[in-house]
């Protein structure tokens, strides 16, 4: 059967495979569409099983923002190398999968896999991901996932997708200047890597741990026993300046902290604003 351009153009659309492994499935199965869809799947699993165990350091972390700013998404995807992240079918792959996130939750990544793609339903997200990797050559992982709902949900992506920060706000009002300051604080996040939102966030062994190393510290001084107490208060205000958010110099302007930098966005803006919770993800960093 002769193996028309039509039929390898139906057959890339159906798969999204290269143009050689069209012809070259539609030649393997006598121009039968089908069949030639199945084999390419087939080929494609193969492929995936064969990479599976490859490491994969490299990748991209994507934000999807609903219109409205009421929900938010965060997704990291692994790879194999830089150039693999960058390509096109890689990146349209990740900006997909976090619109189907903020459509259609999951639990964790096994119960996304499962998922129908909404791309194309007739597959789950697990083969269609199969499909990717046996056409880039490259074992490509879901490693995590966040979505925020709720409030003012905004988001900065940083350095080609190697940081990426969800920002979730309580506001009284949405206009472009709230969401502006949602913005400006999500790249806040990205650059100073604060622990909590504010003091009595952070976890009560973070706040002891960090105490307990001050007062040793203040104790080699020598100095009276009543004065310690407050050299460690000290420090301490020092240590929350320093990992936690609102407390935090304001990155773009260090004469204020963000405290009263929320202060005074909110005389500027009419609204109430208040941060609510953060998620920052940094690619290919240790999570406990």
């Amino acid at each position: 059967m002769e193996i028309t351009a039509e039929l390898v153009r139906a057959l890339r659309d159906k798969t999204n495979a290269g143009i050689l492994d069209c012809k070259k499935a539609l030649k393997e199965t006598d121009g039968d569409l089908d069949k030639a869809v199945d084999l390419l799947r087939e080929k494609g699993l193969a492929v995936a099983r064969k990479r599976a165990g490859r490491e994969t350091s490299e990748g991209c972390i994507w934000a999807h923002i609903t219109p409205e700013g009421a929900l938010g998404v965060l997704l990291e995807v692994n790879c194999e190398s830089d150039f693999v992240a960058k390509t096109d079918a890689f990146q349209e792959f990740g900006n997909q999968l976090a619109g189907q996130l903020a459509a259609t939750p999951a639990s964790g990544v096994e119960e996304l896999l499962s998922q129908p793609w909404q791309a194309n339903p007739k597959l789950t997200v697990a083969e269609y991901l199969n499909e990717i990797i046996g056409k880039i050559g490259e074992n490509i992982r879901i490693r995590r996932f966040v979505r925020l709902e709720g409030g003012l949900v905004t988001a900065y992506i940083h350095h080609g997708g190697r940081i990426g920060v969800l920002m979730q706000l309580q506001v009284s009002q949405t206009t472009p200047e709230v969401q502006a300051v949602g913005k400006d604080l999500a790249m806040q996040v990205a650059a100073t890597t604060p622990l909590a939102v504010r003091p009595e966030d952070l976890e009560a062994a973070v706040v002891e741990k960090e105490r307990s190393i001050l007062m040793t510290q203040a104790k080699e001084t020598g100095k009276p026993e009543a004065v310690l107490t407050k050299i460690v208060d000290g420090r301490m205000k020092k240590f929350f300046s320093e990992v936690c958010l609102v407390e935090q110099q304001f990155v773009k302007n260090p004469d204020l902290s963000v405290r009263d930098y929320l202060k005074q966005m909110e005389k500027e803006t009419g609204s109430s604003i208040a941060v609510q919770s953060f998620v920052r993800y940094q690619l290919g960093e240790t999570v406990e």
